[in-house]
């Protein structure tokens, strides 16, 4: 086996039942209820023209200007997977256009992460396909490797492993681990649902605002008399 050019087994992913959940949920609150501690760094934008992202990760490290391996995971990619490559962040080269979007697309595939850039932004963001990325370049990708496909990546400090999963919307990416996941969805779910019922009472004029300046006293703020 030889580390930096290879590809491993899929040992797990989490179940589309858990991925048709999350999809209902902001990734601001799946956020919240992970304390906040966890993102995939803001320069990861939506380059499509709306809609929601959502499915296991396979995962794809690539060399900086290279889509070797991003052409192999399009391959092997199973309905729903999001295929999420760390190509290190670097804006060089395009990793991705509209030819592999509408393979992509063809093959089932929930979406693209690109830790790097794209192309054909313009017949990406007319379209509905996920696709998320740090930037775009006209300039074309090598096809010369090496890579690795099912191995643990990390964009911005937030670690990715294989089956793990994916989520993303206008906010931003974030990654639910696996063995987290019916936690997360829980305490995200009830976040939801409070933030869904302060709004209809924010409608109504009926917002408590008193934390505000209860919070301002414990706090020690000098007000006026």
């Amino acid at each position: 086996m030889s580390i930096g050019f290879r590809v491993l087994p899929a040992a797990r992913k989490v179940s589309a039942e858990w991925v048709e959940r999350f999809r209902h949920v902001p990734v601001a609150c799946v956020s919240d209820s992970m304390n906040r501690m966890t993102a995939g760094g803001s320069r990861l934008r939506p380059m499509h023209g709306g809609g929601v992202l959502a499915g296991p990760a396979l995962t794809v490290k690539a060399r900086p200007g290279d889509n070797l391996m991003l052409h192999h995971a399009l391959d092997i990619a199973e309905p729903g997977d999001v295929v999420v490559v760390d190509a290190g962040g670097d804006l060089s080269n395009a990793l991705i256009g509209e030819m592999m979007v509408a393979y992509a697309a063809t093959r089932g595939v929930a979406g693209i992460v690109i830790n790097g850039a794209i192309r054909d932004a313009a017949a990406i963001r007319a379209g509905d396909f996920p696709l998320f990325a740090a930037g775009i370049t006209h300039r074309g990708p090598y096809k010369d490797g090496p890579g690795e496909i099912n191995v643990p990546i990390a964009i911005d400090g937030m670690v990715i492993e294989p089956g793990d999963l994916l989520i993303g919307d206008d906010d931003g990416l974030l990654c639910v681990p696996y063995d987290e996941v019916a936690g997360v969805y829980e305490r995200a779910d009830a976040k939801n649902r409070a933030e869904i019922a302060q709004l209809e009472r924010i409608a109504a004029g009926q917002n408590d605002r008193r934390w505000v300046i209860e919070s301002l006293r414990q706090k020690g703020c000098q007000l006026p008399e």
